[in-house]
This record gives C-alpha cells, structure tokens and sequence, in this order.
C-alpha cells in the first residue's frame, strides 16, 4: 500500500505507480460518495443541536467545497505518493490539534479576570488583550454576511472564535446520535481469542512447584511468637465470659436478662399472670367464702362487674375438681403472647390542669352583657335584621311581616313604622349622626327612607340628598339591567332597582358610599353606590365564587367581599387584590372587622367561628367550635373588647377579645357567657346580633318575632 512506503521514496516502475493512483482515484471517489451519502441522510433529519442546524445557502458552499476537494485530489492522482500524502494530511484547515492552548493561566477560574483588561498570558509571557465583545445587532449581522458563521464557535478560555473543520462536525453529530465519534471504530467487533486452546495437554507454565509451598513459613513462625509474647506479657486481653447463674428466680422481671438485650434493642416483656390468691386456695378462710346472699347478687351487676372466680372449701386437696375454664384460660393466655402487640410507652406525670390556658378570672373582665333587660315586639313575622344608631338612642328593626319598624331604646317605645310590602332582608343606618337616612334591602330593591329624626337643618339636608327628579342609570352601558335611581313617593325617599335579589347593604364610613350584594355569580352581585352624585359602580371585571357579604374597613380604603369560601381583601385606590383569607370551613355566612382593622371574625353555617390576624397570616389565627348549629350572624364591638355570634340554636355566645399595640402579644380571646331566652320557631334562632354603640349591650333578633336587649 502507498501509505507503507517511507516519505520521498519514488514507486519502483512506472506501472506500479499506475495502479497506485489509479486505487487511490477509486478510494477518493468512493470517500465523496460516502459523505454526499452521509449528508443525505443528515438532511432527512431535523438538527438536534441549534449550531448545527444549516440553511440551503450553508449546504451549496459544503457541497462546492466537497467537490472542490474531489477535483484537488483527482488531479493529484498522477504524482509520487509523497506528494499525495502530503495533500491529504493538509486536507484539514485547522491544526488547532497539535498546537498548544495560546492562553497559559492554567487551572486559574476565568472570573478572576473578569474586571481586567487582559485574560491571561501567553507562552512569552504578554498579556492577552480582552478582544472587543460585539452585540448582538453586530453579531446577526456579521452572521448573515459569513457563509460560514454556522461553523464558528467562542473559545472563552482564549478569548477568540474558532471554525469548526467538517471532521468536527462529524463527529459531533456522531455523538448527538449516540454513535462512536471515529466512523472506522467498529464497536461490535469480533472477538479475537489470542491462544490456541486447541491439542494443547499442558498449561501456560509447565515450570514445577516451588519448594516453599510445602514447607512452613518462616514469617509466620515469628508472627505467631510475637503474638504468644503479648498475651503472656498482657499486652493483649480478652473479654471475659460473665458468669451465667444455673438458677433464675422465675416471677422475677425478664426485661433485666442478658440474652434479651441483643443488638441494643430495648426488650418488651410479656405481661405476667395474676398470682393466685388466698381465695383460690383450696381451703381458703372463712372471710373469703361468700354467703348465698352475695352470690345471689353477683347475678344481678353487669358482667365485666362480676367477680372471675368465686372461692369455695374442700375437705381436702383430692376432692377439688377439675377447673372448668382451665383450657379457655390458656387459650386466651396463648393469644394475648402471640396476637397482642406490645409496645413501650413512656408514661407522662403530668396534672391536667396545667394543660390548660390560663384564663383570667370572668370577674374581671367585666362588664358584659348576661342578663335580659328589655324587649321589643311588636313584629308579626322573623325578625331578620337590626341596626342601631349610632347616638345610640333608636334601634332600626326589618322583618318577614313586610314591615320597618323603629325603637326608643331605653323605653322600647316603637316610634315609626314603614309598610313595605315585602319581606325585609337586612336594615342599616347611615354611621354619620347629622344624616338619619336608613337603607333597607327587599326583593331586588334597596330602599333609602328619611327617619325624621334630628333638627330641621340635618332634615333639610336629608331631603335634598334623596330628592331624585327623574330615573338615573348608570353610565355602565355593557349591563343589560343597570341599577336605577328612582323616587320611591310613598315613604318620601329612593329606590334603587337591582338585577335579583338584594342580600345585604352596608355603608362606608364617611357616609356617602354603601355597597349591596346579590348572591349571584354574576360581575354586578357586589355594587358600590354613591347617595351624592346617585350614581352606582361596579367595581369587578369578574368575582371568583358566589358572594355573601361585603363591607368595607373601618379607617381605610379597603373593601372587604367574603365568599362561600374565602374572604377577598381589595384595595379600593389601587382596585387590586391584597389579600385572600382562607377560613377552611364548608360555607361562610357572616363576617365582622375589628375596630383597630387588622383582626377579623368569620362565622360559618357548620358553627365554626373563625379568628384571623391579618398581620400574622391569611391562615385562621383561632377557630372556635361554639355553636352545634349554622351561626347567622359576628359582631364586633366599638369600643369595648366584645364580640359576640348568634345562631340557629336559639344562643348567643359573647367573648372577650383583646387585641394589644404589641405585634409580639397574640389577642386574647376568652368565653364569657351563652345568652338565651329565644324560642325557635321553623328550624331557626337567633337570626341577626348587634352591640350598642356606646354601652357593653347587646341585641339579639329572633324568629319568635321578639327582639332583646341584654345589659351587664
């Protein structure tokens, strides 16, 4: 073969010389044929790697390049073999093979040089100056403009590009496919076995056995003595064998025995027997026997309470007869060794009345409402729902009757009463003293009457706020039923008409604002209502989950919407959601914000009760189990630390809960008393609770048509 001959030795004839290049003409045109065949087969595939993946552009100048290198090594075929070897090791355009790495920092981590202008040095030591990073801009467009920009990649040890030559490539796309990188590596080759096995009677080594196989060791002679000197010296001891006593005492408590410790594990004894007594003895005293009259008794106590075995007397140790639950008592022993499982259990001394909370004493927490002072009738049907005002003097009550009534509190004198014609669903006085407006939610309407109370000024007021001349719609034009301002002529005040049902109506702060919500799925079931400018807003694109109640902080802009689920806290300057209090209960039914704004209670219709802390988490600080049924309805108080719920159950639950400026003291919440006096009436209690605004009372409107005032 040509590449056997030494370099610059000529062929030996002229023929030789032609049948050398006219093989390696063959071997050249099948090596093009090979790679057109390879890059074929490349093409079908989709690239598996992003700089490999190549443009039709990029496979014109491959195959131009291949053909180019065919042409070269064609015409090369007529010269002497040195020549051709010489062209086929000058094939490959890099030889970054054998040169060595320009950079010589060694092992040093690159980042070292990161703020340096330099980022090494070469062999001479000079610095090796940080080449100019282009951007990207500048990169795609030298990309486009190099036909072989797809082949460069960035040495950052070096600092430089380099050009991947196509045998480069080749073996990369060999790996990505899970080949060997050499394509003339075959590895499933055949296996060669290297000797013959075959007529062959004698092993590799035919030399005889030494003769040290068959004598003693000499080393191991001497090993032996220095082991024998050490223990009659005493540099070596053993363990003594500890001495087992023949006897053991056999009542005696097995869990100190040797063999029952094995490996470290503590060890479980059986239980023992109960050792006989005197009164299972054969001739027991006479003070053991029991008389006919006792064992006459016996039958009469339950059968755990019935003595086991009932002592009798024999005149001697052969008349005894046979015990008669010998084998189930042995039978029940087999079973309580080998089915009962034992387990340590350490036991805990503990007083029980130290696990307890340590309360303060009732007495001094005082005062609380605990008594029945007052109570108001007069209604004909379910009290649903109450508000108090806030001078604290007249009590707004709504019912099933279809009627709204108003109370002198301290004498339960009824003042006014409204005919409505509908069932009242919830009543709420306007908080500001100079504007005694009450909204009442019925149907799918929202009343705003005029109570008459106060001096002629707030009452002139009062009516140019609830004077409307002509219908007002909101300008929310995508709503096919807005809500409608319309003069309500029979009890002088508006009526605002709603899409369904009004569930709740509460007032904001200030007094100008109220929200209503309509227990629906639907983007208008929480409303935001302005008496001023009798304009109403919807302030959600969408509600996640049916609403139930809503209202808003009691010193801040922000607007709380609870779910059967969830409690929804959103901040109403910056109309985005804050906070989502997860209560865990299967459906929630009222809620109540604290005075200070950062605590809040959750009723649930499960009797669940749930305090959070809104500094602490979104999680229930304290969930209390109070009432067996659904609770209707929280409340707070202004100014005393109270809070109370009502419930089905015909009860009222009043707490104590003290909420401290320190962050680091939880509240303390302590159960005072349980209110009742209310009869049920159709499966329902209690329905609505609210505090007196000044004084530590508490009203209560039930089902029996009777409202009552508890005091201290």
């Amino acid at each position: 073969m040509p590449g056997l001959l030494p370099r610059g030795s000529p062929p030996s004839c002229s023929s030789s010389g032609g049948i050398w290049s006219r093989q390696r003409d063959a071997i050249t045109n099948d090596q093009l044929q090979k790679k057109r065949t390879e890059r074929e087969t490349l093409d079908e595939q989709p690239a598996e790697n992003g700089f490999l993946a190549e443009s039709s552009n990029q496979d014109e100048n491959l195959d131009q390049n291949d053909a180019l290198d065919g042409s070269l090594m064609a015409g090369s075929s007529g010269k002497e073999d040195d020549e051709g070897d010489h062209g086929a090791a000058e094939e490959s355009d890099s030889s970054e093979d054998e040169v060595a790495p320009r950079n010589t920092v060694g092992d040093v981590p690159l980042e070292w040089y990161k703020d340096e202008e330099h980022i090494g040095y070469d062999i001479s030591g000079r610095k090796i100056k940080k080449q100019t990073r282009k951007n990207r801009i500048d990169s795609f467009l030298a990309g486009v403009d190099d036909s072989k920009s797809w082949r460069k990649i960035y040495d950052k040890y070096n600092d430089e590009e380099v050009e991947l030559t196509k045998e480069e490539i080749g073996i990369i796309r060999r790996i990505l496919k899970g080949k060997t990188p050499h394509a003339e590596v075959d590895p499933y080759a055949d296996y060669v076995d290297w000797f013959v096995w075959e007529d062959n009677g004698h092993p590799l080594s035919n030399a005889p056995e030494p003769k040290r196989r068959f004598i003693p060791s000499k080393w191991e002679h001497k090993k032996v003595l220095q082991y024998v000197r050490a223990i009659r010296k005493g540099w070596i001891k053993f363990d003594k064998l500890e001495d087992v006593p023949p006897f053991r005492l056999l009542w005696d408590d097995d869990s100190n025995l040797a063999e029952n410790k094995r490996h470290g594990l503590s060890y479980i004894p059986a239980p023992k027997p109960k050792l006989p007594g005197h009164e299972e003895s054969y001739s027991p005293s006479v003070e053991y026997i029991p008389s006919q009259e006792e064992i006459n008794s016996y039958q009469l106590m339950y059968e755990e309470d019935r003595p086991k075995f009932i002592p009798r007397r024999f005149e001697s140790l052969r008349s005894v007869p046979a015990y008669e639950n010998a084998l189930k008592e042995g039978f029940d022993r087999c079973l309580d060794l080998y089915l009962c499982p034992r387990t340590r259990k350490k036991r805990l001394n503990i007083d029980p009345e130290t696990l307890k909370p340590k309360l303060p004493n009732r007495k001094d927490l005082k005062p609380y409402p605990t008594t029945c002072y007052l109570e108001y009738r007069g209604h004909t049907g379910l009290v649903k729902s109450i508000s108090i005002e806030i001078s604290g003097q007249w009590i707004a009550s709504g019912s099933t009757d279809g009627t709204v009534r108003i109370w002198e509190i301290d004498t339960g004198r009824c003042l006014k009463v409204w005919n409505v014609g509908e069932a009242v669903q919830h009543v709420a006085w306007n908080p500001l003293p100079e504007l005694p407006i009450l909204a009442i939610s019925l149907g799918r309407d929202v009343l705003l009457l005029n109570t008459g109370l106060g001096n002629e000024e707030e009452q002139l007021k009062v009516k140019e706020l609830l004077h409307v001349e002509e219908p007002v719609i909101t300008d929310d034009a995508s709503d096919s039923t807005p809500v409608c301002w319309v003069p309500y002529n029979k009890h002088d005040g508006i009526r605002l008409k709603h899409f369904k049902a009004v569930a709740t109506v509460e007032w904001h702060r200030k007094g100008d604002y109220f929200t209503t919500v309509v227990p629906t799925r639907d983007s208008r079931a929480v409303l935001l209502h302005q008496l001023s400018k009798k304009s109403s807003h919807n302030p959600f694109k969408k509600l996640h989950g049916l609403p139930v109640s809503a209202v808003f902080h009691p010193t801040r802009s922000i607007f709380f919407v609870s779910t059967k689920k969830h409690v929804r806290v959103y901040d109403l300057l910056k109309t985005k959601l804050i906070k989502k209090l997860e209560a865990g209960v299967r459906e929630i039914s009222s809620i109540s914000i604290h005075p200070g704004g950062d605590n809040v209670i959750v009723g649930s219709k499960e009797g669940k009760m749930c305090w959070f802390d809104m500094d602490l988490s979104s999680q229930p600080y304290k969930t209390l189990k109070v009432h067996p049924k659904d609770i209707t309805n929280v409340a707070f108080h202004r100014s005393y630390p109270l809070f109370a719920s009502c419930s089905d159950d015909c009860t009222a639950y009043v707490f104590h809960g003290m909420v401290y400026s320190d962050l680091n003291q939880n509240p303390l919440i302590v159960p005072l008393e349980i209110l009742r006096g209310h009869t049920s009436s159709n499966g329902r209690g209690v329905l609505d609770c609210k505090f007196h605004p000044r004084q530590p009372w508490l009203f209560t409107a039930g089902s029996d048509s009777v409202i009552k005032l508890y005091c201290h």
